[in-house]
Order: C-alpha cells, then sequence, then structure tokens
C-alpha cells in the first residue's frame, strides 16, 4: 500500500502538469475551440465569376454588387431630355398618350413613357422607351407583360414578320438582365432588375445593336 507521503508526490506531479498544458494552450493562438473561426470583422473574399461582358449569353453574377444606388438598394426610372446621345422628342414626336400598357400600377410607382430621337432626327419612327418602378411583383413577370404591349404597339406601327427569340445581353453596371429579339429589321429591348422593369422599340436595328444602345440609356433613364 503507497504511504501518504507517495501519493502526495503523485498529486503534485499530476498539477503540475496539468498547469503546464493549460499554459502553453494559451500561448498557441492555433489551439482551442474558437482556433478555425474567423475573427469579427474579417472579411471574406468569394472567387469571382468570370464572363465575357459582350456576350450574348452572359449572365450577372449572383453576388455582383449593384452600382445604382449604395449598397445595391432599389432603382427608379425617371424621364430625362438626353439619354445615350439621344433627345426626347418634341413636336409631333413627342408621346400624347400611353401607348403600351405598363400593367397595374400602385401607389408609389412610377411610369415613363418618353420617344427618342436619334441625332438630326427630325420626322419618322422614333425610339419608344417604357418604364416603371417598385415593381410589387417579379420585375421579369412584368417585363413579360410590357414586352406583349410593345409586340402589340410595333405591330400597328411600322414592324413587319413576326418576333424572333429573345438573347441576353450584358446589362451593364445596373445589373439585373437586359435581353433583346428581333422583329423584321427592328429590334425590341427589355431590362429587369430588382425593382424596375423597362422596354423599348429600336426601329431598323439590329439586337446586338439595340442591346448597347439600350445599355447606355440606362445609366440616364435608372437612378
Amino acid at each position: 500500500m503507497p504511504s501518504n507521503g507517495s501519493r502526495t508526490a503523485r498529486t503534485l506531479l499530476a498539477a503540475g502538469t496539468l498547469a503546464a498544458a493549460l499554459a502553453l494552450t494559451a500561448c498557441d493562438p492555433e489551439a482551442g475551440p474558437g482556433a478555425d473561426t474567423a475573427q469579427a470583422g474579417s472579411p471574406t473574399t468569394a472567387a469571382p465569376t468570370t464572363a465575357a461582358p459582350d456576350s450574348p449569353t452572359a449572365a450577372p453574377s449572383a453576388t455582383a454588387k449593384q452600382t445604382g444606388k449604395p449598397g445595391g438598394g432599389k432603382h427608379t426610372v425617371i424621364s430625362v431630355q438626353h439619354a445615350a446621345g439621344l433627345t426626347k422628342s418634341s413636336g409631333d414626336g413627342a408621346i400624347s398618350d400611353v401607348p403600351v400598357d405598363p400593367g397595374e400600377m400602385r401607389d408609389g410607382m412610377n411610369l415613363v413613357v418618353e420617344n427618342y430621337d436619334r441625332a438630326g432626327q427630325t420626322s419618322g419612327r422614333r425610339i419608344l422607351f417604357v418604364g416603371v418602378d417598385n415593381v410589387p411583383e417579379d420585375t421579369n413577370k412584368r417585363r413579360e407583360h410590357l414586352w406583349r404591349g410593345l409586340i402589340d404597339y410595333a405591330a400597328g406601327n411600322g414592324s413587319t414578320g413576326t418576333p424572333g427569340t429573345g438573347t441576353a445581353y450584358a446589362p451593364g453596371p445596373l445589373g439585373g438582365s437586359l435581353e433583346c429579339l428581333p422583329y423584321g429589321a427592328d429590334a425590341l429591348c427589355g431590362w429587369a432588375d430588382s425593382s424596375t422593369a423597362a422596354v423599348a422599340l429600336f426601329p431598323q436595328s439590329s439586337p446586338a445593336q439595340a442591346a448597347k444602345l439600350f445599355a447606355s440609356m440606362r445609366a440616364d433613364l435608372e437612378q
């Protein structure tokens, strides 16, 4: 049977070993239950999604930040005198009614309907723009509604043939999606983002040409 002195010595030895282990753990930054937890406030970096900016099938990254508002907030549509080098039509070319049904308009929503002239244009078919903001439902559905109305308008105002298949194009820094489709010699385009939907008719234009111009127009027509 071990003596009292032997048991005391072993107890002191075990206590010393435990204290040393605890001291080493406290000094080791990789030890402890929180060693693999990121410090509060430390940024995390996600691998960027890359796609050719002019590719018709390029889709915006799901994590891409919209730059139209700080923090990617809601956007609004506005009427402006000039958009991407185009000038709002006046006189006989000015819009006097709403040629395309915008869908249900609720309190807080804005509707912008304008004709725009190319440089030097004084007659002929204008570029028609129709846009709404603060859309309460899926903005892609509202864009489809606007497109159907725009097709009807185009059919009665100079467009010939039948509408073709839509193609996605780079939407520009405001994000969302932008698509255009051919309608005979004309092009119909539409965008949709977190809160707005808009369409436009581009007479005598290919979808690719119209998409590039429409993306530029957004910088002036959307805030």
